[in-house]
C-alpha cells in the first residue's frame, strides 16, 4: 500500500474559497477513483491561503481484477431465422470479447433476450490512472471567482504556482495550464519561501512546520482559538466568542500570530454592535469584554507573521480601525438626525422584490398579519406594541449605517427607536423580530417581537410561493427553508395556538393582488397547498433529527394545523413507543387502523346501533369504548397526550377479544357495518394522537 500526496499551490486563495476547494477536491477524486475501482484509506486534508492539498492512505499498487458482463447484441439481430447461425453481429461481438460464438450467453431483458459475455478485466497500476483522475479533479474545481493568468485558457480560484503529485517516492504526471507536477513546494511566504523537495508523502506536514505552515486546518483552528484567548488573558479581557470569525480569520493565515490594541474610550458610547461589526466585518478583528461582557477599547488582530516591531504593527492595525470607527460614528450621528417615522415615506420607493412591491407595503401586511395572529393567540394586549413596532420594524433600512452593515438591521432600529422616544417594548420588539437569525441564535422574548417576526417571515414564504419562487432541489435564494424552520421554532416555543392554515390564508388574501396575474401550470397545486407541504417537509425534517421516522411519519399523518398540538402529540408518543409493553399494543391497534381503511369507502361513519350488538365480546367491548370516549376528549382538549393513551390502552385485551370471538366481516350486511364502525369509534380514539398503521412493531 502506498499514501498519495496531492497538493495545488497558489497565490492567496480568498479564505471563503479554502474548505469548499478541499471539499470538492475530495468527493471528486473519491468519486474518479471509485468508478476505476481504485480502492483506498482515510483522506487527509490540508489547507491554507496558499495551497490546498490531500494525503491519501491505503492506494494498492494497482486496482484488482474484475469478472464484467458485456451485453451484445439483440439474439434476433446476431443469428439467423433458426436461431443457430451467427450472423455478421455475433461474430463481430464474439471477437470483441476474445471469445468463441459458442460461449456466448444469452439473456433475458425488458428489451428482449440479448447477447452476454463475461470476461476478465485486468487490474491496472495505481500509478498510470492516477494522472487522469488528478487532472480532471482539478478541471472540475468550481470557483466563485476564477482567474486567468499569463496567455493560458485555464482559469483557477488564483493563479497555480506550483503542483505536488506524489505517489510514495514517484512522481504522478499532472499538467495544468502551464504548471506541471513535481515534488516541491514552498514554504511561508515571508519566513521560509524557499522551494521544499518532498522524499515521501508522510514528509509533508512536518516539513511545513519547519517552514512556518501549520497546514492541518483543525490544528491550526485549535492554534488560532489558544492564541488569541491567551493574548486577550494578557490583555486583561475575553474574547467575543464568533466561530465564523475564527473561520475566516484561519484561512487568511499559515500561521496565526495575535496581536493587541486599542482604540479611543470615546467611541464606547457607540452601539456595541456597531463596534463588533466595524471591527469584525471590514477588519476581521476580535472583539474583547471585560467579566460584565461590556466590550472593552482593545481588539486582537491576526497576524500572519511572528512581529517584530510590535509597537509598529499595532499602530497600523489601529490606525485602520480609528478610520472605520470614525466613519461608523458619522452614520450614528447623522441617522439620528431624523427619526424612524419620518423614514416611512422613502421605504415606498424601496423595492422588496419584483412583482410583490415596495417595503411600504410589505410593511403594511406584516402589520396587518401581525395584529390578526395577536388575537388568534389571544395576545390582544399586545396589539397597540404590534402595530407601533410593525410599522417601523423596516424603517432602519434607509439608515447609513444600515447601508453599510446589513447585518446590523433591527440593532439599529431598536437604537433609533430609543433615541427617538419610542416605547422600550416597541424598540426591543423592532429588533426581536429578526430574531433567530440563525440555528444557535436566541428567540424572541415577549410577545410583539416574536409575532412580527411570525408575519414577516408568513409574507415572504407566501408571496414568493405566490410568484413561483419556491425552492428547487439545493436552491433556495431568499432562505426560504430557513423562514419555515424559524418559523415552526417561534411558534413552539412560544405555544402559540392558532390555525395554520388560517394564517397562511389571511397571508395570501393581502398578497392577492399582486397575485392575479401570476400564471400557474396545468393541475398545479395551489399555493395554499403547496406551502403547507413545505412547512410539514420542514417539520418533518426537523422532528427526525431526533425522533423516529415512522413515529414522525404517524403524527405528520393526523395533521399539523395546529403545530403546538402537532409536537405535544409527539412528544406522548415518542415516550409510548419505548414502553416494553408498546409493541403488542400497535399490533393490536393496527389491526384496527387497516380494516377501518379498508372498509372506509363501503360503511359510512355513523353511530353504533347497540341493538345490533350480538356477541358478548363486542358488547362488552362497546361498554368499555363509551365510558372511554368522553375521557379521551377531555384530555385531547387539555393536551394530556399521554392521558389520553393512557386511557385507550386498557381496550387493548377488550380488543383481541373482540377479534379472538367475533367475525367483523360477518355475512350479514347490518351485523358487518355495526361491527367495523365499533372499529371506527376505537379508531377515532388513538387517532387523536398518531395513525398506529405507520408506526414499525418489527
Amino acid at each position: 500500500m502506498a499514501e498519495l500526496l496531492f497538493e495545488l499551490g497558489t497565490e492567496e486563495l480568498p479564505a471563503r474559497f479554502v474548505v469548499p476547494a478541499l471539499d470538492d477536491l475530495e468527493k471528486s477524486i473519491a468519486e474518479l477513483c471509485a468508478a476505476l475501482n481504485l480502492t483506498h484509506g482515510a483522506i487527509r486534508r490540508f489547507g491554507t491561503p496558499r495551497r490546498l492539498a490531500l494525503l491519501i492512505e491505503g492506494l494498492p499498487e494497482k486496482t484488482a481484477d474484475l469478472m464484467k458482463d458485456v451485453q451484445g447484441p439483440s439474439v434476433k439481430a446476431a443469428f439467423e431465422a433458426d436461431g443457430t447461425t451467427p450472423k455478421v453481429p455475433a461474430i463481430k461481438f464474439a471477437q470483441s470479447v476474445k471469445l468463441p460464438v459458442s460461449e456466448l450467453k444469452r439473456v433475458t431483458t425488458p428489451k428482449g433476450e440479448y447477447l452476454m459475455a463475461t470476461v476478465e478485466e485486468k487490474g491496472r497500476r495505481t500509478f498510470e490512472l492516477l494522472g487522469e483522475v488528478l487532472s480532471t479533479s482539478i478541471r472540475k474545481l468550481v470557483f466563485p471567482k476564477a482567474m486567468r493568468w499569463g496567455d493560458v485558457e485555464q482559469t483557477f480560484g488564483r493563479p497555480l504556482q506550483w503542483i505536488v503529485a506524489l505517489l510514495g517516492t514517484e512522481v504522478v504526471p499532472v499538467t495544468y495550464s502551464d504548471v506541471k507536477s513535481g515534488r516541491v513546494t514552498r514554504g511561508h511566504r515571508f519566513l521560509a519561501n524557499q522551494p521544499i523537495t518532498i522524499d515521501r508523502p508522510g514528509d509533508y506536514e512536518a516539513l511545513l512546520e519547519k517552514a512556518h505552515v501549520v497546514a492541518d486546518l483543525t490544528r491550526r483552528r485549535a492554534m488560532t482559538v489558544e492564541r488569541i484567548a491567551a493574548a486577550a488573558k494578557q490583555a486583561g479581557g475575553t474574547v467575543l466568542q464568533d466561530e465564523a470569525l475564527v473561520d475566516q480569520v484561519l484561512n487568511l493565515v499559515e500561521l496565526p500570530n495575535p496581536v493587541v490594541g486599542t482604540f479611543e474610550e470615546r467611541h464606547l458610547d457607540l452601539p456595541p454592535e456597531v463596534l463588533i461589526q466595524e471591527m469584525k466585518s471590514h477588519q476581521r478583528y476580535f472583539t474583547l469584554t471585560d467579566s460584565a461582557g461590556k466590550v472593552l477599547p482593545k481588539f486582537i488582530a491576526v497576524s500572519n507573521t511572528p512581529v517584530k516591531d510590535v509597537k509598529l504593527s499595532v499602530k497600523g492595525y489601529e490606525r485602520v480601525l480609528r478610520a472605520r470607527l470614525t466613519d461608523g460614528r458619522f452614520f450614528f450621528d447623522e441617522d439620528r438626525r431624523s427619526t424612524l417615522a419620518a423614514r416611512l415615506p422613502s421605504l415606498a420607493r424601496r423595492s422588496w422584490i419584483d412583482k410583490l412591491g415596495s417595503m411600504a407595503e410589505k410593511s403594511d401586511r406584516v402589520r396587518a398579519l401581525a395584529v390578526w395572529l395577536a388575537n388568534a393567540v389571544a395576545q390582544q394586549a399586545t396589539v397597540p406594541t404590534v402595530e407601533r413596532a410593525a410599522a417601523l420594524c423596516k424603517a432602519d433600512l434607509n439608515t447609513g449605517m444600515v447601508g453599510e452593515f446589513p447585518e446590523l438591521q433591527g440593532v439599529m432600529g431598536r437604537e433609533y427607536a430609543l433615541h427617538d422616544g419610542e416605547p422600550k417594548d416597541v424598540a426591543l420588539a423592532i429588533f426581536e423580530h429578526y430574531l433567530p437569525r440563525g440555528a444557535g441564535d436566541s428567540l424572541p422574548t415577549q410577545h410583539a417581537g416574536a409575532l412580527i417576526g411570525l408575519a414577516d417571515r408568513l409574507d415572504s414564504l407566501a408571496g414568493l410561493f405566490g410568484i413561483g419562487k419556491r425552492p428547487t432541489g439545493a436552491k433556495d435564494d431568499f432562505a426560504l427553508r430557513r423562514a419555515a424552520i424559524t418559523f415552526i421554532r417561534i411558534v413552539v416555543a412560544k405555544g402559540y395556538r392558532f390555525s395554520l392554515s388560517a394564517a397562511i390564508d389571511q397571508a395570501l388574501a393581502a398578497l392577492a393582488p399582486k397575485l392575479v396575474d401570476v400564471k400557474r401550470k396545468a393541475g398545479e397545486p395551489g399555493v395554499r397547498e403547496q406551502l403547507l407541504e413545505f412547512i410539514q417537509g420542514r417539520l418533518e425534517s426537523t422532528w427526525r433529527e431526533s425522533h423516529r421516522a415512522d413515529v414522525t411519519d404517524a403524527v405528520l399523518a393526523v395533521g399539523i394545523d395546529d403545530l403546538v398540538t402537532a409536537q405535544l402529540r409527539l412528544n406522548a408518543i415518542s415516550a409510548y413507543v419505548e414502553r416494553p409493553d408498546f409493541k403488542a399494543l400497535a399490533a393490536t391497534f393496527k389491526r384496527v387502523a387497516n380494516i377501518v381503511e379498508k372498509q372506509a369507502k363501503d360503511v359510512a361513519r355513523a353511530p353504533v346501533d347497540p341493538s345490533k350488538l350480538t356477541d358478548e365480546a363486542e358488547k362488552t367491548l362497546y361498554a368499555e369504548v363509551s365510558k372511554v370516549v368522553s375521557a379521551v376528549q377531555t384530555a385531547v382538549k387539555a393536551d394530556d397526550f399521554s392521558g389520553a393513551m393512557a386511557r385507550v390502552v386498557p381496550l387493548k385485551p377488550l380488543v383481541d377479544t373482540f377479534f379472538d370471538k367475533v367475525m367483523v366481516m360477518a355475512d350479514d350486511q347490518a351485523l358487518r357495518e355495526n361491527r367495523v364502525r365499533l372499529l371506527m369509534e376505537i379508531g377515532a380514539l388513538f387517532g387523536n394522537v398518531a395513525d398506529f398503521a405507520r408506526i414499525q412493531t418489527e
